[in-house]
């Protein structure tokens, strides 16, 4: 009998095996250049992440289908008086040949400089991968679930002062 394994969550009968490590590492890399590219506001490379017909859903207020309407938004809405920061970490992932599925840990920043507030989260963001015919994978959906939100004015914390910002 072969022993049912879960290590790295990838839960099969049987044995992982380095094909599968591949996988695992092309689905991280794929969601770290995902909040890369949105963080830098690299918005090609952030359409590439997407498949053609990828949906998103951020907590319950926004919805979006096609990565047009994902990057227009981010675009108009996160410009140079919005620096983000989003940290992924702690990935789990389902694998089923050409689709998986993920389950992230996420902590994001936001500095709006013209409206002078800061906003910190953390939430767990539910992925769904496809591989294309090309063999690389792609984001089919991409949403979180907030576990909190806060934001303080930069008037609340008088010694707050931004001395470096890419976007300036």
């Amino acid at each position: 009998t072969t022993p049912r394994t879960c290590d790295l969550t990838v839960c099969q009968d049987r044995v992982m095996d380095a094909a599968d490590l591949v996988t695992y590492r092309e689905l991280e890399e794929l969601k770290y250049r995902y909040t890369r590219a949105l963080d830098h506001k690299d918005w090609d490379l952030f359409a590439s992440c997407f498949t053609a017909d990828a949906t998103a859903t951020y907590g319950k207020r926004l919805e979006f289908t096609g990565p047009d309407e994902i990057v227009a938004y981010m675009r108009e809405n996160l410009g140079s008086n919005m620096i983000t920061v989003h940290q992924v970490h702690h990935p789990e992932f389902t694998i089923d040949g050409d689709t998986a599925t993920g389950t992230w840990s996420l902590m994001d920043r936001v500095i709006m400089t013209d409206y002078r507030f800061l906003l910190d989260g953390a939430s767990t963001y539910q992925d769904r991968y496809q591989r294309g015919a090309d063999g690389v994978w792609r984001i089919s959906h991409t949403g979180y679930e907030r576990i909190y939100e806060q934001m303080v004015s930069f008037d609340d914390v008088p010694s707050f002062q931004l001395t470096a910002n890419k976007f300036a």
